[in-house]
Formats: C-alpha cells, structure tokens, sequence
C-alpha cells in the first residue's frame, strides 16, 4: 500500500518547514502516518496478510526513532507535531 501521488503532494505542502523541504523528520513523520492509516485500514480487511503486517511494524518502527530524534532535539516541536497528527505521546 503505497499513498498516492496527490496525497503525498498534500502532505508535503502542509508539513514542509519550507519551501525546498522534502524530507524533513517531521514530514518523514507525516508521510509515516498517513502510510500507516492507509496500512491498518488494509489489514483489518486482510487479516492473514503477514508480509504487510510485518512491513506495519517496520513503518511504526522507523516512525518511533524519528519521533525520539524530534523529541531529542525539540520538545516544543515535537508536542505540536504529534498534537497535530493526533498521536498518542
């Protein structure tokens, strides 16, 4: 399950810290997020598919260590951009 081209335009836009920024931690987080909607929604109708299940936790894995680097290096970012995804601290 990939996002689609318009969809990842859309998120770049919003979640971009300028104008040349294409892979920023937040918009990494971003991207990772509505990857991961797009997945579990997938996987509650696939119950059996394991190979992405395993690529779910891989992508909530990598989203994790990118959520630590932000947190790391600025609390006050971090809290607006897990605010503004809606994620659980």
């Amino acid at each position: 399950m990939a996002i689609s081209k318009a969809d990842k335009e859309r998120i770049i836009a919003e979640y971009r810290i300028n104008e040349s920024d294409t892979g920023s931690s937040q918009l990494q987080v971003a991207l990772l997020t509505e990857n991961i909607k797009q997945l579990t929604e997938h996987l509650k109708e696939n119950k059996k598919d394991f190979s992405s299940k395993r690529g779910l936790f891989k992508m909530l894995s990598r989203r994790r260590r990118f959520l630590k680097y932000i947190e790391r290096e600025s609390v006050e970012e971090y809290k607006a951009l897990i605010k503004r995804l809606g994620l659980k601290r």
